[in-house]
């Protein structure tokens, strides 16, 4: 078999397999020899050689046996080892039936190294704002691929605000314009699966090699790493042996890296040495903006499609909780409209969508009320959400613990993990305290009414 017709095979490798897989694991594997019927192949690592042996065996085989070949089997060995042959493939009919060739593909997808890729989070579909304009140009920034003055970039915000969605289009613009790059996205969850997956199959050095020979990191929810001793030390380590190599890595959370209980501090301290960015609830125009092209991308395929003047303005006022929301209720104001044969008007929306405009009713956040009285008082969000107790933050953290209770219906316990992971005893504590207080200090009173109308507005 000559390095010519396995260059061939190599390309109907990579539309079968996709250029990402093929170039992190069959890429790297040595063609040796054609003899007896076995195509034997060296793999650099042991780990490489098991995963390839395992979940690429049967198209290896499939590819070589379509250009012609007489292949009984693949096997592939670690330079200095013995062969270690791939489960031995059954012969395939000429055509396979549908079905069974995506069930094959979903089975390979599922035991990849890293998450599967939404195709709709794109940099196309991301609708930009004020509230996440940074968060976009960052993002667009680290997909060009090229250096940056930043690393990590570390995205947070609360739910539905957008951060998978730019952690998604970054992997996809990267695969697309630099197929060349090992891009690895996968959930904290799913690193520290791996890691202790590792453990227990004594493959621990083959995870450190997996993942620090990546390009690129993304790693999406990190904060549920906190807490968790022996993936928090990997995980240090990793980022640092990424970074020392000048690769990429990008982080995503629900709060910003000082803020994250029971994190490690130098892995805190690694995490602010990038770029912080934090995504904003949305406003009224970003909404708007959302729901337009939302209902442009749905007109386009539904040509009878109808939406009156003063829906989407109507929608984008009342349902401000998360995005995710805001494009449930578009979708299934279509879908209804679409099966009653009705007009969208303002009186369907209301009768459709009466659950979700109720939910939406008491529509504060506690992340709103925080930044809103951190304004006000004019004192770092992060201070007052963190351990300082001076009078200048505390009372400020008070205050927005008072009206985190009257103005959400989130549990007292909530509210604590919202405030740096206070006990409920001591959200309790506070808003005893103001309560005590607005009876004497009248400006104090003229304060919270004045927020009270600020975030009810």
């Amino acid at each position: 078999m000559t390095n010519e017709l396995w260059g061939q095979v190599c390309n109907e490798l990579q539309r079968t397999v996709g250029r990402t897989n093929f170039n992190t694991w069959i890429a790297p594997l040595q063609l040796i020899e054609l003899s007896d019927g076995i195509v034997s192949f060296e793999a650099p690592t042991k780990f490489m050689c098991d995963w390839v042996s395992r979940n690429y065996g049967e198209p290896i085989l499939r590819e070589l046996r379509n250009s012609g070949m007489a292949v009984e089997r693949v096997a592939i060995r670690v330079p200095e080892g013995r062969p270690m042959p791939a489960p031995e493939a059954r012969p395939m009919p000429e055509k396979a039936p549908a079905p069974a060739r995506k069930a094959a593909r979903v089975s390979e997808d599922q035991d990849l190294p890293g998450a599967p890729l939404d195709a709709r989070f794109t940099f196309d579909s991301f609708v930009v704002g004020k509230p996440n304009e940074l968060a976009h140009a960052a993002a667009r920034r680290v997909a060009e691929g090229g250096p940056v003055t930043f690393n990590p970039l570390f995205l947070y915000g609360g739910v539905g605000l957008g951060k998978t969605h730019l952690m998604h289009a970054i992997a996809h613009e990267l695969q697309t314009q630099h197929g060349e790059l090992r891009v690895l996205y996968l959930s904290a969850e799913q690193f520290m699966y791996r890691f202790v997956q590792a453990l227990r199959d004594r493959q621990i050095m083959d995870f450190k090699e997996l993942f620090r020979s990546v390009d690129v990191l993304m790693v999406d929810d990190v904060q549920f790493i906190a807490g968790k001793d022996s993936t928090q030390e990997e995980f240090f380590h990793t980022f640092n042996a990424l970074v020392d190599q000048g690769k990429q890595i990008v982080i995503s959370a629900d709060r910003a890296p000082g803020e994250i209980k029971d994190l490690e501090d130098r892995i805190k301290s690694r995490l602010q040495c990038g770029l912080v960015v934090d995504l904003h609830p949305t406003d009224y125009e970003l909404r708007l903006g959302i729901l337009q092209t939302k209902t442009e991308i749905h007109a386009a395929r539904n040509p009878g499609l109808v939406v009156a003047s003063g829906v989407l303005e109507f929608l984008a006022h009342r349902i401000t909780t998360n995005v995710r929301v805001l494009e449930g209720a578009l979708t299934r104001l279509f879908a209804f409209a679409s099966l009653v044969g009705r007009e969208i008007t303002l009186d369907l929306a209301q009768e459709c969508l009466a659950d979700i405009l109720r939910a939406s009713d008491r529509r504060v956040t506690i992340e709103e009320i925080q930044r809103k009285v951190a304004e006000h008082y004019n004192v770092r969000l992060s201070d007052m959400i963190g351990p300082k107790r001076l009078r200048t933050i505390a009372r400020p953290r008070q205050v927005a613990m008072y009206l985190s209770k009257h103005l959400t219906t989130r549990s007292l316990p909530e509210i604590g993990r919202r405030f740096g992971g206070r006990d409920h005893t001591t959200i309790m504590h506070g808003i005893r305290k103001i309560d005590e207080l607005m009876t004497t200090d009248r400006q104090l009173a003229e304060d919270i009414g004045l927020l009270k109308r600020l975030m009810e507005s």
